[in-house]
């Protein structure tokens, strides 16, 4: 996590074209951005990887309009989710593969019926926290999936925490409810 003052520094230094400034925040904060990808995606490595380059990308074109009315993080964050969005949002392309083309390894996971059990419910929920409305939706996925704080999350939606802990007591219930009918 990027200190505040460190932010500042890196900020300013980013403004005057140091590459060195990109390549320290990068440094500081990909791990964050990644883990909120990973956690967004389901685990898909690949595509977390693919989207936070993407997310780079587009933070590094829109710079110039960081106002820094939050902190940086929130702000890549807030990024990382809409590309996210996004990439769900498009449709499926998908490349038929040969048969022949196609390598069989063993796979040394755990068992199968552990591995499966754990994976459904995980895409389950997954299903269902990408169900809710929106302003629950970002609210549920800042909070857990990027782990910004409610105070966070307030400034960056211009609302009170309180708002934010009653959109999280909300989803939550919401989530609940969805997971328990999926259940039955």
């Amino acid at each position: 996590m990027v200190e505040p003052s460190q932010e500042h520094r890196l900020l300013t230094s980013l403004a005057t074209g140091d590459r060195g400034a990109a390549e320290r925040l990068v440094d500081e904060t990909y791990q964050l951005v990644y883990a909120s990808l990973m956690r967004m995606t389901g685990g898909n490595a690949d595509l977390s990887a693919d989207l936070t380059q993407e997310t780079y990308r587009k933070a590094w074109k829109s710079l110039p309009s960081f106002q820094r009315r939050s902190q940086l993080t929130t702000w890549l964050y807030r990024i990382a989710y809409n590309t996210f969005l996004n990439h769900i949002r498009r449709p499926a392309r998908l490349q038929p593969i040969d048969e022949h083309q196609v390598a069989v390894a063993p796979d040394p996971a755990p068992g199968q019926d552990e591995t499966l059990s754990h994976r459904e419910v995980s895409q389950r929920l997954r299903r269902a926290v990408i169900g809710l409305p929106e302003p629950l939706r970002f609210t549920i996925t800042a909070r857990f999936w990027g782990e910004l704080a409610v105070e966070e999350i307030a400034r960056l939606e211009q609302v009170t925490g309180a708002a934010i802990r009653k959109r999280l007591k909300k989803a939550m219930g919401s989530l609940k409810t969805v997971m328990g009918e999926d259940a039955a």
